[in-house]
C-alpha cells in the first residue's frame, strides 16, 4: 500500500495546466484524489498486479510518428512501466494514426462513455532519455518508433522532479550486469576521433538506461543559428541567448460566436539585441539509431524576429502562472529612419 506521504504527493500533482483543455474522460481523473486515485490506477491502467504507482505528471506529449500533434496527457510512472493517459480526441486529430493505434472499437463514439486510450511504455524497454535544453522537456527513447516520446513539461522543476523518480524507479529493476568497462581517457571518452567534435554529455544508469544532457555547444550552435538569421546585423562573438523558453502563441479569433484564441507552441529565444519565435523539433533530434534518414525539417525554424530596440512596450496579465505577456513593436520594422528618408512612412 502506497504511503500518506506519496498519496498525497500524487493528489497535489493531479491538476491538469489551467491554460489546456482536456476531454471529459481526463478531467475525471483529475478528479480523483489519494486513495481513490491509486484504485483507479489498479483497476484501469496498471499491466501487473503487485507493480506501485511512484509518480504523477500532468504534459504535453509529442510521438515520433506523430511529431505535428502535440496532446495532453496525464503521466503515470509505476515500478513497471510508463503510462500515457490520453485525450481520446489524439486518434482522430491525424488520419494517419490509425496504423499506429489500431483502434478497433469506434461504436462507443455516439455513446455517453468517454473513452480514454492509453500508451505504455515499460521500463525494459527504455534506452535513453534525452533531457532538452534548460529542462524545458524530455524525449523517452525506446527500441523503435513506436516508443519513442517527448514530454513537454516546460517546467525545469517537473522535469527534474519525473527524471529523479524516473531513476530511483530504475534502480529497481534486475537487468544482467554489462561487461566491464574498458579503462578510457577523457578524450576517446568524450570526443569522436572522426569529428574532433565533443559529444552531449551522457550519465549510464545502473539499469543500462542513458541519460543524455545537452553540452554547452548545443548553445554556441543554437547562438550561430541565430546570427544567420539576423542577416549578419550583429557580430558573433557579442551575441548572447540571455533566456531559452517553451511558450505558447496566442492566436486571438474576433467575430466567432464566442471570441476564442488558439495556443501554438513556440520556442521564444531572448539575445541582447533581439527577440526571436522558433517552430523547434522537440522528437526528431537528436537522430535515433534506427533513423534511415534526416527529418525533414530542420531543428529550429524561424517564425519570427524583432529588435529590442523597436520594442515599444510590453503589457503583463494580471493572472497567476502562466503569465501572459503582449509585445507591442513599432510599424516601422528593419528599417532606420535615419537611413533612408525618401521612404513614405506615413502612407499606407
Amino acid at each position: 500500500y502506497p504511503s500518506e506521504f506519496l498519496m498525497q504527493k500524487i493528489t497535489e500533482d493531479n491538476q491538469i495546466p489551467v491554460h489546456l483543455h482536456v476531454s471529459v474522460s481526463l478531467q475525471y481523473v483529475a478528479g480523483l484524489k489519494g486513495r481513490a486515485l491509486v484504485e483507479f490506477f489498479h483497476s484501469n491502467i496498471a499491466e501487473v498486479e503487485n507493480e506501485e504507482l511512484r509518480h504523477l505528471m500532468w504534459s504535453s506529449v509529442l510521438f515520433y510518428k506523430t511529431p505535428n500533434v502535440e496532446v495532453m496527457s496525464c503521466v503515470l510512472l509505476s515500478t513497471k512501466a510508463i503510462y500515457f493517459l490520453l485525450d481520446d480526441s489524439f486518434i482522430h486529430a491525424d488520419e494517419h494514426q490509425s496504423d499506429f493505434w489500431n483502434k478497433e472499437n469506434s461504436d462507443c463514439e455516439n455513446s455517453s462513455f468517454h473513452l480514454s486510450c492509453c500508451f505504455v511504455l515499460k521500463l525494459n524497454d527504455l534506452q535513453s532519455v534525452n533531457v532538452g535544453l534548460f529542462d524545458q522537456y524530455f524525449r523517452i527513447a525506446g527500441h523503435s518508433a513506436d516508443h519513442i516520446v517527448t514530454c513537454l513539461t516546460r517546467d525545469s522543476y517537473n522535469t527534474h522532479t519525473f527524471i529523479q523518480q524516473l531513476m530511483a524507479v530504475l534502480s529497481l529493476l534486475a537487468r544482467t550486469p554489462s561487461p566491464e568497462p574498458v579503462d578510457k581517457d577523457f578524450y576517446s571518452e568524450f570526443g569522436s576521433k572522426n569529428t574532433g567534435k565533443m559529444e552531449n554529455y551522457e550519465l549510464i544508469h545502473s539499469s543500462r538506461v542513458k541519460f543524455i544532457y545537452p553540452n554547452e555547444e548545443e548553445i554556441g550552435d543554437l547562438a550561430f543559428l541565430v546570427a544567420e538569421k539576423m542577416d549578419g546585423l550583429t557580430n558573433l562573438p557579442s551575441l548572447n541567448i540571455l533566456l531559452y523558453v517553451l511558450a505558447f502563441q496566442v492566436n486571438h479569433f474576433e467575430g466567432s460566436a464566442q471570441n476564442t484564441s488558439s495556443l501554438q507552441p513556440k520556442t521564444l529565444i531572448l539575445t541582447s539585441s533581439d527577440l526571436f519565435l522558433f517552430d523547434e523539433d522537440y522528437i526528431s533530434y537528436p537522430l535515433p539509431d534506427f533513423a534511415k534518414e534526416p527529418p525533414k525539417r530542420d531543428k529550429y525554424q524561424l517564425a519570427d524576429g524583432r529588435r529590442i530596440r523597436d520594442l515599444d512596450r510590453v503589457l503583463m496579465g494580471y493572472q497567476t502562472y502562466p503569465q501572459a505577456l503582449t509585445f507591442v513593436f513599432d510599424d516601422v520594422q528593419n528599417q532606420d529612419l535615419m537611413q533612408n528618408l525618401t521612404l513614405d512612412h506615413f502612407g499606407e
